[in-house]
């Protein structure tokens, strides 16, 4: 079987080969970071429980509701530019670092300053989103990524990244041995960044590049901000969008409800990688059929959305039946409460495989104004919902408001936004099983 991937992948081009191969690197590494974060996750939830976990999460949370100030929306315009201009990649790369230096620094006031305000007495919060927030000053090393992704060599950051991750993995096993007190596991989040700060420096040295040579000019800065400002909005909305629910449980003093939520969405999410592999696997041909005529590329784009559907049920129903023994297996009887809401929960991943499916048609039809559109109402829905169901119900009620939310973003905008309508049809369409079927087995014949 190797022997004739070998085969195949020889009559590739040269550049077709390292794509193939950065593809390669990318995928391991989410597989690796996914695996791991499943295994040692859920013995560090195991050990804090359903109140400590739940903690834990918040200050996560919170601060990643901020992280898109840290991060300035830079990366994808960074790796353009230095494709576009490599003679420029130095001041590129260096006005970069510097701008999320400061966005890092920022991020650790604001939160810092905000969980102090919301949580006056809670000395251990203040704490962990202190130190959870400082982590994301070393987060602007990874402006050194951008320079090997621009040059299709992601295998080098991988390494790296992957070997900072498991040296963290393995010391929170320490921990747990140690019976460490949950500051400790914030510490070795801290950790991991700066860990993995260092290696991206020491790999970029050792490939004969000079770190030395960045340099950041104020012009850059401006030029790069004003491209950028939107995605900040826009990833601030998304965060919004998808961490509210853990944020205002932690902020209505429902932290062991937040710790079973946490526990349930993350069993949830493990499968979010489906959505991922289906578009990039589908989008290219998708935007071959869309030069080759009208009929062929709504054919293959409705037999898209036909077997996320279809994968989504494949997931969704036995893991609702089973969640009793999925949480009592993973979790153990102290998130007991968990399967509940992960019975509710998991049926909510229809908004990530639909929202990734649209998503492939808005790049395509080139309509992404109506994404800022889609992630500011879903996340304003989700805070309403959120705040009305979470005083009442906790975590059932932060289940049901993503489920709502979901619904409402993913399916029925599409039918009253006018540039959204063809998806609408592509996902009524879809409901009929059976066709569905049918029309897959004709593109892939």
């Amino acid at each position: 079987m190797l022997d004739k991937l070998t085969l195949v992948s020889q009559k590739f081009s040269p550049g077709l080969r390292k794509v193939v191969s950065n593809i390669g690197w990318l995928f391991a590494d989410k597989i690796l970071q996914m695996g791991l974060s499943l295994i040692v996750g859920i013995w560090v939830a195991r050990y804090l429980g359903p109140e400590q976990f739940g903690l834990f999460n918040y200050a996560i949370a919170f601060v990643a509701l901020l992280g898109p100030i840290a991060n300035l929306g830079l990366d994808t315009i960074v790796v353009r530019d230095i494709v576009r201009h490599p003679d420029s990649k130095n001041e590129t790369l260096g006005t970069s670092l510097a701008l999320k230096l400061f966005g890092g620094a920022v991020t650790t006031l604001l939160a810092f300053g905000a969980i102090s305000l919301l949580q006056p007495q809670d000395n251990l919060t203040h704490w962990l989103v202190g130190i959870i927030a400082a982590g994301t000053i070393f987060q602007a090393f990874e402006t050194i990524d951008l320079w090997f992704r621009s040059q299709v060599q992601s295998k080098y950051t991988v390494v790296v990244k992957n070997s900072a991750y498991i040296l963290i993995c393995a010391l929170r096993i320490v921990l747990i041995q140690m019976q460490a007190p949950l500051i400790a596991f914030a510490w070795a989040r801290f950790g991991e960044l700066a860990l993995a700060a260092v290696g991206l420096v020491m790999v970029y040295q050792a490939s004969g590049q000079d770190l030395k040579a960045w340099r950041s000019t104020l012009p850059r800065a401006k030029k790069l901000l004003t491209e950028s400002w939107p995605l900040i909005v826009s990833g601030i909305a998304i965060y919004v969008y998808s961490t509210i629910d853990q944020v205002m449980l932690g902020s209505f003093n429902q932290t062991v409800q937040l710790g079973i939520y946490a526990a349930a969405v993350k069993i949830s999410q493990i499968f979010d990688f489906i959505p991922s592999i289906m578009q990039i696997s589908f989008f290219p041909k998708l935007t071959e059929a869309k030069a080759q005529g009208e009929s062929e590329y709504i054919k293959k784009f409705q037999a898209y959305f036909d077997l996320t559907l279809i994968l989504w049920l494949v997931v969704a129903i036995p893991v609702s039946l089973l969640s009793n023994y999925v949480v009592h297996f993973l979790y153990g009887d102290n998130y007991a409460a968990s399967a509940t809401v992960l019975s509710i929960y998991v049926w909510a991943q229809f908004g990530s495989g639909f929202g990734v499916a649209r998503n492939a048609f808005i790049m395509i039809e080139g309509k992404a104004h109506n994404e800022l559109y889609l992630t500011f109402t879903g996340a304003s829905l989700n805070i309403i919902l959120n705040w009305y169901l979470i005083p009442k119900y906790g975590a059932i009620g932060a289940t049901v408001a993503t489920l709502i939310t979901y619904f409402v973003v993913a399916v029925l905008l599409n039918f009253i936004i006018p540039d959204l309508k063809p998806v609408g049809k592509f996902i009524l369409r879809s409901c009929n099983l059976y066709k569905g079927v049918n029309r897959i087995l004709e593109v892939v014949r």
